[in-house]
């Protein structure tokens, strides 16, 4: 019987809130009972495991991800899109780091395939459209972007920006500068 008050969606919230206050890899079906103070086994009605909890948090970080997106590139193109897309990115893992992480959990084929991250490709493929990039090298921009945009969101969470100047925002900035002068001049295959 499941106790009262707890639900699968009440107990994905808790564990994303875990996850963004102590890291995506600690939030675990243990951590989580001790949190609402029950046995892990209250949880199993709920949870089959800690990866159906994993997935759950990635499948809400992904759809958070996604509206804000959205709501940040509503109305714009070029360099002004791909900036709100990429602050959506900065912005979400600062705000949310264990959320942020679990975006990049791998999830299965189908369950990849129902998430919003099909929804985040589909708004960097809208950006892309100010650019004029056709298949397959929209593909090839896709990608880069995420790296450009998760491998500098990493470095800047992990501290490795903060020992030096400029500031980070600063480069940041310059950053996209370069990304938007490299999609205006995507080179030929």
């Amino acid at each position: 019987m499941a106790r009262a008050g707890l639900s699968t969606q009440r107990l994905i919230d808790a564990g994303a809130e875990l996850a963004d206050e102590v890291g995506f890899d600690q939030a675990t079906l243990s951590a989580l009972a001790r949190r609402f103070d029950v046995k892990v086994a209250s949880l199993y009605s709920h949870l089959k495991n800690s990866h159906d909890l994993r997935t759950g948090i990635a499948l809400l970080a992904l759809e958070q991800l996604a509206d804000r997106a959205a709501e940040a590139m509503a109305g714009r193109a070029g360099r002004d899109a791909l900036a709100a897309l990429g602050n959506t990115f900065r912005d979400y893992a600062r705000d949310h780091p264990g959320r942020y992480a679990a975006a990049q959990y791998r999830l299965d084929p189908q369950a990849a395939a129902a998430s919003a991250g099909v929804r985040l490709s589909q708004l960097t493929r809208a950006v892309l459209r100010g650019y004029d990039l056709a298949e397959p090298e929209q593909t090839h921009a896709v990608r880069l972007l995420g790296s450009a945009f998760h491998g500098y969101v990493a470095l800047e969470l992990s501290g490795g920006f903060s020992h030096s100047a400029p500031d980070s925002q600063e480069s940041w900035s310059r950053s996209l500068d370069a990304l938007d002068a490299l999609l205006r001049n995507w080179p030929a295959p």
